[in-house]
């Protein structure tokens, strides 16, 4: 999946070889738009959004894995009486199961960093071990689902869409030969912004009481916002300073977590992401754009 100025583009391949596509037009009420502008507010709308967009993607995605395209027809059928309130419905999911999951990631790290307090009794060492268990736990969880077939194939289709990114990026002709000789990490990943959530929270953390535990676990939930908001601004600090040699290792720890939550994509899964990148460009009205050829690996879409 890609995101363009005017529309989501997502792309599967069919059991028959086919290419089929799923876009949503991008569309933001004015408030939305001056929400963006606020920092520490705009990583909080940006996050909500891509939470729901996502998930309807990802629901396209998985509604046609592995199904005959020839039974589109009764599929559709079965869907199209409840397709707006479906729609709505995946979007509401999406953004409840990340307020669900970030509680969980919040919660839990703090609980069980309460248990030693005998042995860390200091509020600096209390927070430095909630934040250990909590990189233990975002790790021990994304190395586990990350062993899992469908898993692993959704973590290729990221790392071919990181290595799109990079050769447009870098003004290389997109060739799938091209795109697999870059990196599958980037800068702006959300993997990174998940990691600095952990990051940013210990120095946040810092300025908060940790006793007793109920208040802990209640300033650590009201603390969300300002933890996703601030984890926000410094992954696009991160991203603005990537070419300063000294100040580029600011994004190495986002870089690392992508070697769990990317794996090398074979050329047919890249070819996928060549095909969305392009509808995202056709619909944004970029110019000098040439179609790909899937039987042709010569033919390439040549950069502006």
């Amino acid at each position: 999946m890609f995101a363009g100025k005017k529309s989501f583009v997502s792309a599967i391949r069919r059991k028959d070889n086919s290419i089929e596509y799923f876009e949503v037009k991008r569309v933001e009420s004015n408030i939305t738009k001056n929400l963006k502008k606020i920092p520490l507010l705009r990583g909080i709308v940006a996050l909500v959004q891509a939470s729901a967009n996502g998930v309807k993607h990802l629901d396209f995605a998985s509604d046609r894995f592995d199904v005959d395209p020839k039974d589109d027809e009764k599929m559709k059928q079965e869907k199209e009486t409840s397709k707006l309130v479906m729609i709505l419905g995946i979007g509401v999911i999406g953004v409840l199961s990340f307020i669900f999951s970030k509680l969980i990631f919040t919660v839990t790290p703090a609980i069980v960093a309460n248990f030693f307090t005998g042995l860390v009794p200091t509020k600096t060492g209390q927070v430095l071990l909630e934040g250990f268990f909590k990189l233990l736990l975002l790790l021990g969880y994304i190395y586990i689902v990350s062993l899992t077939p469908l898993i692993k194939r959704v973590f290729q289709y990221h790392g071919a869409e990181h290595k799109v990114i990079n050769a447009y990026e870098h003004n290389v002709p997109l060739t799938v030969e091209n795109v697999q000789k870059e990196s599958r990490l980037h800068y702006r990943c959300g993997s990174s912004f998940i990691l600095f959530t952990v990051i940013v929270g210990v120095f946040v953390y810092m300025f908060v009481a940790t006793d007793p535990l109920w208040w802990r676990i209640v300033n650590r939930i009201i603390l969300i916002p300002l933890v996703i908001g601030l984890s926000f601004e410094v992954l696009q600090l991160t991203n603005k300073v990537r070419y300063i040699p000294v100040l580029k290792v600011l994004g190495y720890p986002g870089l690392w977590l992508q070697l769990l939550t990317t794996k090398e994509p074979n050329d047919d899964q890249v070819e996928v992401a060549l095909c969305s990148f392009q509808k995202v460009l056709q619909n944004d009205e970029v110019e000098d754009v040439v179609e790909v050829n899937l039987n042709q690996s010569s033919e390439v879409i040549q950069p502006q």
